[in-house]
């Protein structure tokens, strides 16, 4: 049974160096560079491959982004994150987040029809590995302030600016 190989390419934005890693299933990971947050201790792998040819249209989408001129995405490249299926309805959920507003993780936790699992669905957000394209940048706790972002608060706080989300904090 042949083993999956996963590519990388890591590029510069204006807010930071961003990591992509994927295989020909599509992207796994998008990793802020940020050294701040709980994904601080990112490390690329030894048996990755590094391939600038790969991702492209993701990292001139991204690049977009933080420059200003864009708020969506549409790539020919699928995402692929990996997850369980509870982390997936979350994710799944995070998507319908229009760029430039808010919302609540208990909003979330309703959508998905697990009222009662607002401290799971916080974890499954935590966990997520496409930030930006995935947007849970976009959950803010039940009274609208920023709550915690895996790559770092000043790093939420930009990536609402960006989209012209209104938050308290």
């Amino acid at each position: 049974m042949k083993t999956q190989t996963y590519y990388y390419q890591t590029f510069t934005t204006e807010a930071c160096d961003v990591t992509l890693v994927g295989s020909d299933l599509g992207l796994h990971i998008l990793h802020l560079e940020t050294g701040a947050g709980k994904k601080d201790g990112f490390t690329v792998q030894p048996d990755w491959v590094e391939d600038n040819s790969r991702f492209n249209d993701i990292k001139l989408q991204v690049q977009e982004y933080f420059a200003g001129q864009r708020v969506d995405f549409n790539f020919e490249t699928p995402l692929a994150p990996q997850g369980t299926e509870f982390q997936q309805s979350v994710w799944h959920a995070l998507n319908q987040i229009r760029s430039g507003s808010t919302c609540r993780y208990m909003d979330i936790a309703t959508q998905i029809n697990k009222p009662k699992a607002v401290r799971a669905v916080g974890a499954a957000i935590g966990r997520n590995p496409i930030p930006v394209i995935i947007p849970c940048h976009r959950v803010v706790g039940a009274n609208g302030s920023l709550t915690g972002f895996a790559h770092g608060l000043d790093m939420k706080k930009t990536l609402l600016n960006l989209e012209g989300a209104t938050y308290r904090g």
